[in-house]
C-alpha cells in the first residue's frame, strides 16, 4: 500500500548532509512495511536486524569504530553492506537502546551510509535518562496511521485520488462525484487508517476479517502493557482503564472523573502519559491562540483526547457500518465525536514528516458567554480555527468570536456539504459586524485543507 512517507524517504536517500533516521510512531502504523518497501524500490539490498528476536546482536555494536561494527554484520549475515547500494534497517531497536549512541560515529565517519531505525514503543527509549541520545546526529520521520488519500489508493480509486489533489476551490463539483466520495468515507470511519485492518478489508471485502484485524489490534496494544517503564501502582489497571474509556469521551474535555472516581487524579495522569508516550492516544491542548507557535501559550491542564485511529475507535464504541450508512448526516453518528477524531487524526500529522505531531484547540470559559474551537492549526504566520458542523448550516459561533477576537483572516467548517469558498460573510457579534472569509470543506477533504489554505492566502 503506497504512503506518502515514501516520498520524504527518497528525499532524504539523495539530500546532503543525510543523517541516520529514526522513525517513530505507535505500534502497526506501518513503519516496517514503509522501510522495505522503500528499500525494494530504492536499494540493491537491505540488511534488517530485528533486536527484539535478535537482542544478543547488540554485542556487535560496542566498539565506538563503525568500520569494524560493519565487518562484524557482514561476517554475521554473510552480506555485503556497500555505502549508496545497502540500506542498513535496525528494527525494533528500543529493545537496544544503547545502540543509538552508536549511531553518531556512523553519521561522522561513514556519512555516505544510509541506516534507518525503527520500533515500536520507542518514545520511552528516548525519554530514558539511561541512554544518551547522540544529539543533532539523527533526523527522525513521525509515521501515523494511513490516512484518506491513501487509503483511496489502497483501494484502486486512483482517479478520486488525483481529483481531490488537483480540484481548486472555485471549480464546479458533481453532486454524484460528492456522494461517491461520501460513501467512501464512511467506508473509512469503519476500516480506520490501521495498515492491518485496512489492507484485510480491502483483501478479503470482509468486515469479520477486518474487526478481527483490529481486535488482534487491541490485544497487542494491551499485551504491550506489561513492557511499559513505569511506577505506577496498579500499572495495568489503570492502563487498561483509560485505553477503553478515551475513545467514548474524544471530543470533551477530559476529566479525570470521567475516567474513574476510585483512583488518585497523579495514578491517572500517570498511565496517561504512557499511553501519550505510546502514541495510542494524543493530547489535543488548550492553546490562547495568541500568535504562533500555537504551543507557546498552551494550558497543559486544560485538554482533549485524541485516539490513535477512528477505525479503532468505531469498533470500541460499538459501532458498524449500518450505523454510518442508515444515518443521513454522518455527523450525528456518536454525537460528532467520530468524525472529531477522523478530523483530529489527519490534522495531526499534516504538518511535515519531521515535525512532531501537535494539534490544539480554543476555549473560553465565561459565564454565559462560552465559546470552544474544535482545533486550531497555524499556517506560516496564520491562525486558522476549525470547526465540524452538522449539516449545512450548523452554528459557527465560536469560530466567529475566535475570528474576531484574534482577527484570523480564514475560517475552516468540515461538514457533508460540497466545497465552497464565502469571501465576504457578515455576522453581527456583541452588536459588532464581522466580515470574514469561511472555507467549507466536505469530511474527506481534509488532505487538502492546509494546500488550499495556502492558494486562498497566497
Amino acid at each position: 500500500m503506497y504512503r506518502h512517507a515514501i516520498n520524504y524517504l527518497k528525499h532524504w536517500k539523495i539530500k546532503n548532509n543525510r543523517k541516520p533516521l529514526v522513525i517513530r510512531g505507535a505500534r502497526q502504523v506501518g513503519k516496517t512495511y514503509l522501510v522495505r518497501k522503500f528499500a525494494r524500490e530504492n536499494f540493491e539490498s537491505i540488511l534488517e536486524i530485528n533486536f527484539e528476536k535478535h537482542i544478543d546482536l547488540a554485542d556487535l555494536f560496542k566498539s565506538k569504530n563503525p568500520r569494524k561494527i560493519i565487518q562484524l554484520l557482514e561476517l554475521q549475515y554473510n552480506h555485503s553492506i556497500i555505502s549508496g547500494k545497502t540500506l542498513l534497517f535496525f528494527d525494533e531497536i528500543q529493545a537496544a537502546p544503547e545502540i543509538f549512541s552508536s549511531l553518531r560515529y556512523f553519521y561522522e565517519e561513514l556519512p555516505d551510509l544510509h541506516i534507518i531505525s525503527a520500533g515500536s514503543l520507542l518514545e520511552f527509549a528516548l525519554e530514558s535518562p539511561k541512554y544518551s541520545m547522540p544529539v543533532g546526529r539523527l533526523e527522525y520521520l513521525f509515521l501515523g496511521p494511513m490516512q484518506f488519500d491513501e487509503f483511496l489508493l489502497a483501494a484502486r480509486e486512483d482517479k478520486l485520488y488525483n481529483f481531490l489533489q488537483s480540484y481548486q476551490i472555485h471549480e464546479s463539483f458533481s453532486e454524484v462525484i460528492h456522494n461517491r466520495l461520501m460513501g467512501l468515507f464512511r467506508l473509512f470511519l469503519m476500516t480506520g487508517g490501521m495498515p492491518g485492518p485496512l489492507g484485510a478489508y480491502i483483501k478479503n471485502e470482509s468486515w469479520r476479517t477486518c474487526e478481527e484485524e483490529k481486535n488482534a489490534l487491541l490485544l497487542t496494544f494491551q499485551d504491550d502493557f506489561n513492557k511499559y517503564e513505569t511506577k505506577i501502582t496498579n500499572q495495568t489497571q489503570q492502563l487498561q482503564l483509560i485505553f477503553k474509556k478515551v475513545p467514548l469521551i474524544v471530543g470533551t474535555k477530559f476529566k479525570y472523573v470521567n475516567i474513574t472516581r476510585n483512583e488518585k487524579p497523579n495514578e491517572i495522569a500517570k498511565a496517561l502519559d504512557m499511553l501519550c508516550m505510546a502514541k495510542i492516544i494524543h493530547r489535543v491542548f488548550h492553546t490562547s491562540g495568541t500568535g504562533v507557535p500555537l504551543g507557546a501559550t498552551i494550558n497543559d491542564k486544560k485538554f482533549k483526547p485524541l485516539f490513535l485511529d477512528v477505525g479503532i475507535m468505531s469498533s470500541v464504541c460499538g459501532l458498524n457500518l449500518l450505523d454510518y450508512e442508515k444515518t443521513e448526516d454522518v455527523m450525528l453518528v456518536n454525537s460528532g465525536a467520530v468524525c472529531e477524531q477522523f478530523i483530529g487524526q489527519h490534522l495531526l500529522f499534516s504538518r511535515y514528516l519531521y515535525q512532531e505531531p501537535e494539534l490544539y484547540y480554543w476555549v473560553r470559559e465565561k459565564k454565559g458567554a462560552s465559546s470552544e474551537v474544535d482545533y486550531l492549526i497555524a499556517e506560516g504566520p496564520n491562525i486558522i480555527p476549525v470547526e465540524i458542523k452538522a449539516g449545512k448550516t450548523g452554528s459557527l459561533k465560536s469560530l466567529h468570536m475566535f475570528i474576531k477576537e484574534r482577527k484570523s483572516p480564514l475560517g475552516i467548517r468540515f461538514c457533508s456539504s460540497l466545497p465552497s469558498l464565502f469571501n465576504n460573510e457578515t455576522v453581527v457579534i456583541n452588536k459588532e459586524q464581522l466580515s470574514y472569509r469561511l472555507l467549507s470543506l466536505p469530511l474527506y477533504m481534509v488532505g487538502q485543507c492546509r494546500r488550499m489554505i495556502r492558494e486562498i492566502l497566497t
